[in-house]
C-alpha cells in the first residue's frame, strides 16, 4: 500500500480503496497520535456529506475511534468548514470530515483537523500513516464504561450558520442570485443561511439522494447554473462544491467568476477598508497571470505555494497573513476561518456587492484573465512517480517553457486528490498554449502508458 495522505486527506472510492477497515484502522491511529499527551479522555467531532457511503464510512471510523477509548460527537451532514469551526466552538480534540470534496459519488475521503481547526501538519500525517502501514502499534482496548461513547450535536447546522450570519455586516436585501449547492453538504445549511441573510434565493441541486452529489452541478459544472441567472435575469449565481469548501460564481450575464477573481474582488475591498494585513495575497502556482498583474497594479503583494489550500493557510500562518485562496475557490477569510470555506466566501462576495451597489460582473472587471487552458491525464498510482523522473517527459517541459517564454508558463502535477496528471498551459495566444498542452499531454501519457 502507498501513501494514504494526499494533499487533502485520505481519498478513494469507496469500500474498494477506503475500506471500512482502514477508516477503523485510521480511528485508532489518529486517536493515538492526537490524544498523545492528553490527561482527559479525548473527543472527536465528525461531519460527512451526502455520499451514500459516508455513513458506512462514518460507522467505522467511529467504532475505531471508541474502540481506544475516544468519545465521538456526531455533527451530521455539514460543510467541512463546519468541521473546522464547530471543534473550537464544541472544545473537541480533534475533527474529522467525511467527503471526497467534488470528486463523484463513488469517492470519499477523510479529513482531519486539529484542536484548533487547522488541517494536521504533514508531521501528524506521517505519524497516523505509519502506524496504519508499519502495524507496528500495539493498542490498549478499554473495557466497559471505558469505551467511547457517541452523542449526537442536534444544533451543529445552525451552530455554523450562525457564525456565517455574524460576519456578514449588512443584509442581501434587493440581490436576487441563485444558489448550486452540488446536491451536497450545502444543501443541509445554504437554504437557511442565505434566506435568513436577506437575499432572494432560487436553489438549484439542493436535494441529495446519495449518489448525485457533483454530478452536472456544483462548483465544477457551471453551465446550468449560468443559464438559469441568464433567463432569470437575476444578480448573480453562487455553486459549492460537494463539502461546500468551495465557491465559484458567474455574474448577471453568465460569464464564469472563478476564485481568482473572487480573490482580486475581495482583496482590494479589503485593502481599501484596511483589512489585509500587510497588504499581501497569497495564491498558488496556478493562480492566473492576470491575477498577479491585478495585485502589482494594485500595490498588493503576492505570494505563491505548491497546489492546496494547507500550504496557502501554511504560509499565511508562517507570515500573519490574513487573506488567500486558490483559484478552483478555495478562499480563506483568516479572520472568521482556519479553512476554505464556500459560503463565508459567498456572503462576503455578496455584502460587497450590495455595499457597492456594482454588478458583479463590473467587480469582476478590475482583473483580467489570461488564456489559460488545462488538460487533464489519467495515470496510474506508478505512472506518477515515474513522471518525475522520465528523461523524455522532462526535455518536452524544457521545450515548452522555451517556446512559451516570457509571454506564459507551463505547469505539471500529479493531483494530490484524483488519480490524474494535470497540465496547465497559460499565455497571450491562446491557440498556441493550446497546442502546447497537448504535445506536452501527448508525451506523458505515451511515456507513462505502460505504467
Amino acid at each position: 500500500m502507498g501513501r494514504l495522505f494526499g494533499t487533502d486527506g485520505v481519498r478513494g472510492i469507496a469500500n474498494k480503496e477506503l475500506t471500512c477497515e482502514l477508516a477503523m484502522e485510521i480511528g485508532r491511529a489518529a486517536a493515538s497520535v492526537l490524544s498523545d499527551g492528553c490527561r482527559h479522555r479525548p473527543s472527536f467531532v465528525i461531519g460527512s456529506d451526502t455520499r451514500a457511503s459516508s455513513d458506512m464510512l462514518g460507522a467505522a471510523l467511529i467504532a475505531g475511534l471508541c474502540s481506544v477509548g475516544a468519545d465521538v460527537i456526531q455533527l451530521g451532514v455539514v460543510p467541512t468548514p463546519a468541521v473546522a469551526y464547530l471543534v473550537g466552538k464544541y472544545k473537541a480534540d480533534a475533527g474529522v470530515m467525511i467527503s471526497a470534496s467534488h470528486n463523484p459519488a463513488e469517492f470519499n475521503g477523510i479529513k482531519i483537523f486539529s484542536g484548533n481547526g487547522f488541517k494536521l501538519p504533514d508531521m501528524l500525517e506521517e505519524k497516523i500513516e505509519d502506524i496504519i502501514l508499519e502495524k507496528h502499534k500495539t493498542y490498549a482496548l478499554p473495557l466497559g464504561g471505558e469505551v467511547g461513547k457517541v452523542t449526537y450535536a442536534k444544533d451543529a447546522a445552525t451552530d455554523y450558520i450562525r457564525h456565517i450570519k455574524s460576519t456578514a455586516h449588512c443584509s442581501l436585501d434587493g440581490l436576487h442570485i441563485a444558489i448550486d449547492c452540488a446536491n451536497g453538504s450545502a444543501s443541509a445549511t445554504a437554504p437557511a443561511l442565505f434566506t435568513e441573510l436577506g437575499a432572494t434565493v432560487s436553489f438549484l441541486s439542493y436535494e441529495p439522494d446519495g449518489v448525485n452529489i457533483n454530478r452536472d452541478c456544483g462548483s465544477t459544472h457551471l453551465d446550468a447554473l449560468a443559464k438559469y441567472v441568464v433567463e432569470n435575469k437575476l444578480d448573480c449565481g453562487v455553486a459549492f462544491d460537494g463539502d461546500a469548501d468551495r465557491c465559484l460564481c458567474v455574474d448577471e450575464q453568465g460569464n464564469v467568476v472563478d476564485g481568482d477573481m473572487i480573490m482580486a474582488i475581495c482583496a482590494l475591498d479589503l485593502k481599501k477598508r484596511g483589512k489585509l494585513n500587510r497588504d499581501t495575497v497569497v495564491g498558488t502556482i496556478m493562480s492566473n497571470f492576470g491575477f498577479g498583474k491585478f495585485c502589482d497594479d494594485n500595490n498588493i503583494r503576492f505570494i505563491a505555494t505548491k497546489v492546496g489550500d494547507r500550504y496557502v493557510l501554511e504560509e499565511m500562518l508562517l507570515e500573519d497573513y490574513s487573506f488567500g485562496g486558490e483559484q478552483s475557490g478555495h478562499i480563506i477569510f483568516r479572520d472568521f476561518a482556519t479553512t476554505g470555506d464556500g459560503q463565508l466566501t459567498a456572503a462576503q462576495l455578496l455584502v460587497h456587492m450590495k455595499r457597492s451597489g456594482k454588478k458583479l460582473s463590473e467587480l469582476a472587471s478590475v482583473m483580467t484573465r489570461y488564456p489559460q487552458t488545462m488538460v487533464n491525464l489519467k495515470i496510474s498510482a506508478e505512472g506518477k512517480i515515474a513522471f518525475y523522473t522520465d528523461r523524455e517527459i522532462n526535455e518536452k517541459l524544457e521545450w515548452a517553457k522555451n517556446e512559451l517564454g516570457k509571454s506564459g508558463r507551463i505547469v505539471v502535477r500529479p493531483s494530490g486528490t484524483e488519480p490524474l496528471i494535470r497540465v496547465m498551459v497559460e499565455g497571450s495566444d491562446e491557440e498556441q498554449i493550446k497546442a502546447i498542452a497537448q504535445e506536452v499531454a501527448n508525451t506523458i501519457t505515451t511515456r507513462l502508458a505502460d505504467k
